[in-house]
């Protein structure tokens, strides 16, 4: 069957392309071979149980086939826009050859299979014949295999290519002019498939159930000494309706991807941490970026900007959060300016009338969440861009931005209009108040009662040390902003706010008898005293006074508090409430608040502590400096990883620890 042509319009002239030619491939840099395992196959179309091959912001992705598959090809795709993501294809591109004089097939035995920046490769050979693939994006658009074949002696071979979609998925094949057409229920979205090569058309398409077959019109002539490149392309339209694809050169695209990749890599080279091989370093940088590149996802439906989820490993995180997207540009900065840009502005696009920025956006925005916002780090990301690129012309797209959203909380989020906010809702619950922290089920937040400050703005009970924290950095960074763009009476008065916020920190939220920083309660002198990782947070801003830091920095280097094995936890080890492995947010270490503590700790001039607790984050969570993805938290007695893999902040944290 076809489906209707007003389905078939965007894919209309994307068909693959083949050269036949002097190979051009790059060899791969053996240092970051399989930095991360890429091996396996789905279960079931809702398998994460292994990594996932994703680049250049593309919805979908593939992976190796487990060892001891010996068939060519790869598995996949998995589409992440799909619901909540599954897979819609078990085997891709797999190659089925035969000499076209004696009409014998030919084996192809396998030689190599790994994951390098940026591609897969798998390798063969047979008595006669080499042939390697390798996978990569050109866009978001479109994954291309490059398939390169040589002979050791003069050959005409019948190349075709079989694939296999999901058996149990919900989804229908069809054909169009050459091109293998997979739609989906419930969802507009099509999945092409084009095989071509310059001396041969794709001529006959065969289907079967969940398998289908592309078969070129002739035989490719195979000369010794040249090498023949066939191109795959499948591509994925979202919406064949609205979507835009870019055009691609299958003939320049395979260095371009390289280009791109090598200036990814180059921002890793400087990587270091004191006390640490430089080769440790780099390899932990090459893990980190590749972990935020696999989950760039690029816009579409409602997401008008790209940017990066959270964690393509975890149903519940397609979609981008504020103060992830914060933390993640300001590391993509480095290596990607483009994608950092884009990350912030992905967020701004939904600000509302009165300058609230929501906590998190779908591909259908009738799920973004506005019940609450998230930590404001907004500016601190946008400072972080500015000083990475020099990007003038960002500060001031985003200045007025950035000040109405920093305004937005004192007007929401100021109960008692003292200059001291609270995290809160818009709906009144104090689940979503907890939300609005991002540390959802934080002891300090266990008695927590809500408090009406406007038609749908509610505070919590309770002045967050942290949320100030980050204001009072908003106020320096702003400054600095505006000092950038020329505005310089917004200069000084962002100087003369951030003093004033400095000196109620310091009077109100420090506790001179346990010598921390704690939330304080709302209409009364009493501190929430829990001891968390929100009490360095004022360090990190740069609000203590030197003498509250010092008080401070000994609480964070007490073995029965926070210098544990995998230090910095998000409770005191000594806590009743301590639960490093089943506690989210009741002491295992999240990757964001310990590089807040290294920070803190060198602002102060805590410099050769700060070393040694960021050396423990490196080497003493379990799998970060060998193949292992790095994890959404970790437990801080033993280091082992819980939550998401291939969790994007803690991707952005270890490059961060690495400058």
């Amino acid at each position: 069957m076809r489906l209707p042509l007003k389905n078939l319009i965007v894919v209309a002239g994307l068909l693959l392309t083949c050269a036949v030619g002097k190979a051009q491939a790059t060899e791969p840099d053996a240092r970051y071979l399989d930095v991360l395992d890429m091996h396996g196959m789905p279960a079931s179309p809702a398998d994460r149980s292994f990594n996932i091959f994703f680049d250049a912001g593309a919805w979908y992705g593939y992976s190796l086939p487990p060892a001891g598959d010996d068939g060519s090809g790869f598995v996949g795709p998995f589409v992440h826009s799909l619901g909540d993501g599954r897979w819609v294809g078990k085997h891709f591109a797999r190659l089925a050859l035969r000499d076209a004089a004696s009409h014998r097939d030919i084996p192809l035995a396998p030689t190599e299979s790994h994951a390098a920046p940026g591609y897969l490769v798998r390798r063969f050979v047979s008595s006669d014949l080499s042939v390697s693939q390798i996978l990569f994006f050109a866009n978001s658009w479109h994954a291309l295999v490059r398939v390169e074949l040589k002979a050791s002696r003069t050959l005409d071979i019948d190349l075709g290519l079989v694939g296999q979609a999901m058996p149990d998925e919900a989804s229908h094949l069809a054909t169009h002019d050459g091109d293998v057409l997979q739609s989906f229920a419930r969802s507009p979205s099509v999945l092409s498939t084009s095989l071509h090569a310059d001396t041969a058309n794709a001529g006959h398409v065969t289907l079967s159930g969940a398998d289908y077959r592309i078969d070129l019109s002739r035989p490719l002539h195979l000369v010794p000494g040249q090498t023949a490149i066939v191109y795959v392309d499948q591509m994925l339209a979202y919406d064949p309706q609205t979507d835009k694809p870019q055009a691609v050169s299958e003939a320049e695209a395979w260095a371009h991807n390289r280009e791109r990749w090598a200036g990814y890599l180059a921002s890793a080279a400087s990587s270091h941490l004191a006390g640490l091989p430089d080769d440790t370093a780099r390899h932990v940088a090459v893990k980190a970026i590749m972990t935020l590149l696999g989950n760039w996802r690029a816009a579409r439906g409602d997401l008008h900007h790209d940017g990066v989820i959270p964690s393509y490993s975890n149903p519940d995180f397609n979609g981008f959060w504020a103060w992830d997207s914060w933390k993640h540009a300001v590391a993509l900065a480095s290596f990607a300016p483009d994608l950092a840009r884009d990350q912030v502005r992905a967020m701004f696009d939904y600000q509302a009338a009165d300058g609230m920025v929501p906590d998190c956006l779908y591909l259908d925005k009738s799920g973004d969440n506005w019940r609450d916002s998230k930590p404001p780090l907004a500016t601190w990301a946008t400072l972080a861009i500015y000083r990475a690129t020099g990007d003038k012309a960002f500060l001031s797209e985003m200045y007025d931005k950035l000040v109405r959203y920093h305004r937005w909380w004192f007007a929401a989020r100021d109960h008692d209009h003292n200059g001291l906010a609270e995290y809160g809702a818009t709906d009144g619950t104090a689940i979503a108040a907890k939300w609005e922290s991002g540390m959802d089920n934080a002891v300090r937040f266990d008695t927590v009662a809500m408090l009406e400050n406007d038609k749908g703005a509610w505070s919590a009970d309770q002045e967050s040390v942290d949320l100030n924290a980050y204001l009072y950095e908003e106020k320096s960074d702003l400054a600095e902003i505006a000092k950038a763009i020329g505005k310089d009476a917004d200069y000084r008065q962002w100087l003369k706010e951030a003093a004033v916020m400095r000196a109620a920190i310091q009077a109100r939220m420090y506790d001179r008898q346990r010598g921390y920083f704690f939330d304080a309660r709302l209409g009364s002198k009493d501190f929430v005293g829990v001891y968390g990782s929100e009490g360095w947070a004022p360090l990190w801003a740069g609000a203590a006074s030197a003498d509250q830091a010092a008080h401070a920095v000994r609480v964070m280097l007490d073995p029965n508090k926070f210098a544990t094995y995998l230090p910095f936890p998000t409770l005191a080890k000594d806590d009743p409430h301590f639960s490093p492995v089943t506690g989210y947010w009741r002491g295992p270490v999240w990757l964001d608040q310990a590089y807040f503590g290294v920070a803190a700790l060198r602002r102060y001039g805590y410099a050769k502590q700060a070393d040694d607790m960021a050396r423990r984050l490196v080497l003493n969570a379990k799998g970060v400096t060998a193949q292992a993805p790095v994890y959404e938290n970790y437990d801080p007695l033993t280091g082992q990883g819980y939550q998401s893999p291939n969790f994007s902040w803690a991707a952005a944290s270890y490059l961060l620890l690495l400058r």
